[in-house]
């Protein structure tokens, strides 16, 4: 795999990994039930923790069938399930806080990770819902902690109709879709044609949602 090198942060020159506290966090309501929670620089150290998981987790290149064609994807994966032991100590600390944060609303644990590597502004995700499993019929969350270069989360109403929700995530920042979030809107990374350093995305959800 080729390397990809990453700008460090200017405003986290931290090389101790350390959470901040969530009571910083602001909730946006986007309408049809869902919202959105953003934490700027959550992860001090971040990083650090980027250079750590880009070069220790057994990334894998996906390939997919659109329209009669099979596709890479455009960006490296790794999933960890429920039992299995995530790639820094961090992430457990990371989940953990998240789901005693949001026992009242959600009522049940963080569970698995995701993690997305976006090499450059190359890489992408098209507009989605995690509707896989219990995401399609219930409200839940996701939470989201990037680190590396920042690159723009788009969000917009299913369907179409209304504005797109942009926001800037990179370098440790947290934001959770929740609610009705996944089945009311959809959120994208798209293409960046400007010079783009590589970013990591990890992404907490309950079992039974992907």
């Amino acid at each position: 795999m080729t390397a990809h090198h990453l700008q460090g942060s200017l405003f986290d020159q931290a090389d101790e990994l350390s959470l901040g506290p969530l009571d910083g966090i602001r909730r946006t309501e986007l309408g049809s039930g869902a919202w959105l929670d953003v934490l700027p620089g959550w992860l001090r150290g971040s990083d650090t923790l980027f250079e750590h998981l880009a070069a220790q987790v057994p990334w894998r290149a996906e390939r997919r069938t659109m329209y009669d064609h099979v596709v890479e994807v455009p960006r490296l994966l790794s999933f960890y399930g429920v039992d299995d032991p995530l790639p820094h100590p961090v992430l457990t600390e990371a989940r953990d806080a998240l789901g005693a944060h949001y026992a009242g609303e959600l009522r049940e644990p963080f569970t698995t990770a995701g993690l997305c590597y976006y090499r450059d502004g190359r890489d992408s995700v098209a507009w989605h819902g995690d509707r896989i499993g219990r995401g399609a019929r219930e409200d839940t969350m996701v939470a989201i902690l990037s680190v590396g270069a920042p690159r723009d989360l788009l969000l917009r109403p299913l369907g179409g109709g209304g504005g797109t929700v942009r926001r800037p995530l990179g370098h440790g920042d947290l934001v959770v879709m929740g609610g009705s979030c996944q089945r009311t809107w959809e959120h994208a990374i798209p293409k960046s044609t400007r010079a783009t350093g590589p970013r990591i995305s990890i992404q907490f959800r309950p079992h039974g949602v992907r």
